[in-house]
């Protein structure tokens, strides 16, 4: 969205531009000309500025502890292929994570925490396609499913990024 906002103001003050001397034809063009750069510069360093403090902020405030104890404010009325999309979404990012800095403690244990809440899902999700499998349409439970093998699929490489004994009792949990 970003991009879009900068380039309609670019755009709205080129075309400004352009008219000015049919307007006013004794405006300074080539004066008012360095609005242009100057606006996109302006903007460029906004956006770094902010989002950077952004980032710093929220880095701050998380932990494991509120990660693994973070629940949704709605009701679970999750249907399996939401449910498999998440699990997809999430288990990639914790492919992702662990590609980018595999020696990381921090970053292992988090996504082992990340990999057994998609596990725990990952059985909620199970439950959820069973109960609706008797009940469904061929095409339904065809889609159910591939939901469900997308998940175990995306699982599955999640588990394979993770290092040898990411899984076993956490440092917390051994003492």
């Amino acid at each position: 969205m970003f991009k879009f906002y900068v380039a309609s103001i670019l755009a709205v003050e080129i075309a400004a531009l352009a008219a000015l001397p049919a307007v006013a034809p004794d405006a300074p063009v080539l004066l008012l000309s360095l609005v242009v750069p100057l606006t996109l510069a302006a903007a460029l360093f906004a956006h770094r500025r902010f989002e950077n403090s952004l980032r710093r902020g929220l880095a701050r405030r998380l932990s494991p502890e509120a990660i693994a104890s973070y629940r949704p404010r709605q009701p679970a009325t999750d249907t399996p292929e939401e449910l498999s999309r998440s699990i997809v979404e999430r288990a990639e990012e914790i492919r992702r994570a662990l590609e980018e800095s595999p020696s990381d403690e921090v970053r292992v244990e988090m996504c082992a925490l990340g990999y057994r809440a998609c596990a725990n899902d990952m059985i909620t999700l199970t439950h959820l396609t069973n109960e609706a499998l008797p009940n469904a349409s061929f095409l339904r439970r065809m889609k159910l499913r591939r939901s469900r093998k997308k998940a175990i699929d995306s699982l599955t490489e999640a588990r394979r990024a993770l290092p040898p004994g990411a899984l076993r009792a956490a440092p917390q949990e051994r003492q």
